[in-house]
C-alpha cells in the first residue's frame, strides 16, 4: 500500500470532513420521499413515476458500491473522494433543474454512481488515517450521519417543499459540496495500493446484480400497493446470487470483494450479526411516521417532531459512546444495547393515541439512543482487526452489507404490516381495510423480535473483543 504521511491535526479533522459529506449524501436519499407529490405536480405525472428517480438511484448504489475498494487502490483515495464529490453536486444541479422524469431519473443514476463511492471510500480513509486509539471516536463521528438522516430527513424535506420548492432539496448541495471538495483536496492524503489487482469483472457483475435483485426487491415491498411476492422473489433471487458470488470469489486469486475477511471473528460478527440487527432496528424509520399519521391521524409535520425525539436520543448518545465502550467492552454493550433496542421497539407497538406526550416521546428516545449506539458500536468493531491491506475490501463489503440491511428493514416492516392485515382477514383493497393499532403493534413486535435474533451472535464474542481499540482492560487480555 503506498501510503501518505498525514500531520496529526488534519487527522483529526477527516472524520469531521466525511461526516458532512455523509450527511449530505444520507439526507439526500431521505428527503425527497416527502417531495414526490410536488414533484410529480411539477412534471405532470403521477408520485408513482416520480419514485422511479429514487429506485433508480439505488441500483446506481447497488452496482458501483463493492467496486469503489478496487476504484479507491487503482487511482487513489483522494482522487476518487474528490471526484465522487464533484460527480454528486453536479448531478444534484442537473436533478433541480430536471424538466422531466426521464431527465431526474437520468441525473439519479448518476448521482448514484457519485455516492456509491463517495461513502466506501470516505470511510476507508478515516479508517486507514485514524490511530487504533482513536478509531472509536472517529468512527462514531462518520456514523451519526446514517443515524439521523432517516429521522430528521422527512420533517426537513416537508418544511422545504411546503415553504420553498422541491428544487432546492438538491441545490442547498453545491455550497456544501464545493466546501467539502476544498477541504478534501487539502486534508485527504492520496492512497493508493502498489499492487496493480486486475478488475475481476464477473465479480463486478455477480455482486452488482445480487444488490441490485436485493434492493429493487426492498423498494418494491415498501410500495404500498405493491406485489408482495414479486418483491419477496427479487429478495431471494438476490440472496441466491449472493451465495453464487461468495462461491465464485473463493476461487479466485483477486477477487473484487475478498470474502477472507469474514474469518476475523470481529469483522465477522459485524456484517453477518450486525445485518440481523440492522433489519429490525432499521424497520422502526418506516413503521413509526405510518403509525403516528394512520394509527394516530396526526399530520406528517406533527409526526415528524414526533420523531425528532429519536434524532436527539441520537445525538446525544454520541456524547457518550466511546467512554460506554471503554468502560465496559464492546460485547457487554452489544448484548444489553442489543436488549434495550427489542424493548424499545416493542415498546413503540404499544403506543396508543391517548398514552401520554411524555411517554411516547420518552420511547421514542430510548429508541434513538439505542440505535445511535448500536450502530456506533457495529461500525467501530468492524475495522478492530483487519489488517491494513485488506482495509478497502472490507470497506466495499461493509457498505453494501449497510445498504442492502437498510432496504431490507424497510422490506421487512412492509411485509409484517401486511402480514399482520392478513392474519385479522383483511385484503388490503379497500379503504375499509387500512392499517389498524393492531397491525402496527404486531408490526413492531416483529422487528423487536427480528433484532432479539441477532442476541446468540453477540453473545459468542470474546470478552476482549475490540479491546486494543477501547483500550478496555479484561482480566483475560491482562494475563
Amino acid at each position: 500500500m503506498q501510503t501518505t504521511t498525514i500531520h496529526p491535526a488534519h487527522a483529526r479533522m477527516l472524520p469531521y470532513l466525511v461526516a458532512a459529506t455523509f450527511f449530505m449524501e444520507y439526507l439526500d436519499t431521505t428527503v425527497i420521499a416527502t417531495a414526490l407529490p410536488q414533484m410529480a405536480d411539477s412534471f405532470g405525472v403521477g408520485p408513482n413515476e416520480v419514485s422511479m428517480g429514487m429506485t433508480a438511484y439505488m441500483l446506481a448504489l447497488a452496482v458501483f458500491i463493492p467496486v469503489s475498494g478496487w476504484i479507491a487502490d487503482r487511482f487513489g483515495s483522494r482522487t476518487v473522494f474528490c471526484s465522487a464529490i464533484v460527480v454528486f453536486t453536479v448531478t444534484s444541479i442537473l436533478c433541480g433543474l430536471s424538466t422531466s422524469v426521464s431527465t431526474f431519473t437520468a441525473a439519479r443514476i448518476l448521482q448514484g454512481i457519485g455516492g456509491a463511492l463517495m461513502v466506501p471510500v470516505g470511510r476507508l480513509i478515516v479508517v486507514r488515517n485514524t490511530e487504533k486509539s482513536q478509531l472509536m471516536q472517529a468512527i462514531s463521528t462518520i456514523t451519526w450521519p446514517a443515524i439521523v438522516a432517516p429521522v430528521v430527513g422527512p420533517p426537513i424535506g416537508g418544511f422545504i417543499t411546503t415553504y420553498a420548492s422541491w428544487e432546492w432539496i438538491f441545490l442547498l448541495n453545491v455550497p456544501f459540496g464545493i466546501a467539502a471538495l476544498i477541504v478534501a483536496f487539502k486534508l485527504v492524503p492520496n492512497e493508493r495500493s502498489t499492487e496493480k489487482k486486475p478488475l475481476d469483472i464477473v465479480g463486478f457483475l455477480l455482486s452488482g446484480a445480487t444488490l441490485t435483485a436485493i434492493l429493487y426487491g426492498t423498494e418494491l415491498a415498501s410500495q404500498q400497493d405493491a406485489n408482495l411476492w414479486f418483491a419477496l422473489s427479487c429478495v431471494l433471487s438476490g440472496l441466491v446470487l449472493g451465495v453464487v458470488t461468495y462461491r465464485y470469489a473463493s476461487t479466485q486469486k483477486h477477487p473484487l470483494i475478498d470474502y477472507t475477511t469474514l474469518r476475523v471473528p470481529t469483522y465477522s460478527v459485524t456484517v453477518i450479526t450486525g445485518s440481523i440487527t440492522r433489519i429490525g432496528i432499521g424497520a422502526v424509520p418506516y413503521l413509526m411516521p405510518l403509525l403516528f399519521q394512520i394509527g394516530f391521524g396526526l399530520s406528517a409535520f406533527h409526526s415528524g417532531l414526533l420523531l425528532l425525539a429519536s434524532a436527539v436520543g441520537n445525538l446525544g448518545m454520541k456524547a457518550f459512546t466511546t467512554r460506554i465502550l471503554q468502560r465496559w467492552g464492546f460485547r457487554t454493550i452489544s448484548i444489553i444495547d442489543v436488549l434495550v433496542a427489542a424493548a424499545s421497539t416493542i415498546a413503540c407497538g404499544l403506543l396508543t393515541p391517548s398514552t401520554p406526550l411524555l411517554i411516547i416521546l420518552l420511547v421514542v428516545f430510548i429508541y434513538g439512543l439505542a440505535r445511535s449506539m448500536q450502530f456506533s458500536t457495529l461500525a467501530t468493531l468492524a475495522y478492530a482487526d483487519i489488517a491494513p491491506q485488506q482495509m478497502s475490501t472490507a470497506s466495499s463489503l461493509w457498505s453494501a452489507a449497510s445498504q442492502m440491511t437498510i432496504g431490507m428493514g424497510i422490506a421487512f416492516a412492509a411485509v409484517s404490516l401486511q402480514a399482520a392485515q392478513w392474519l385479522r382477514g383483511s385484503s388490503g383493497n379497500t379503504a375499509e381495510a387500512a392499517y389498524t393499532l393492531d397491525d402496527f403493534k404486531w408490526a413492531f413486535v416483529a422487528a423487536g423480535v427480528m433484532t432479539l435474533l441477532s442476541l446468540p451472535g453477540y453473545w459468542r464474542l470474546a470478552r476482549d473483543a475490540g479491546a486494543h481499540v477501547s483500550a478496555k482492560k479484561t482480566r483475560e487480555s491482562s494475563r
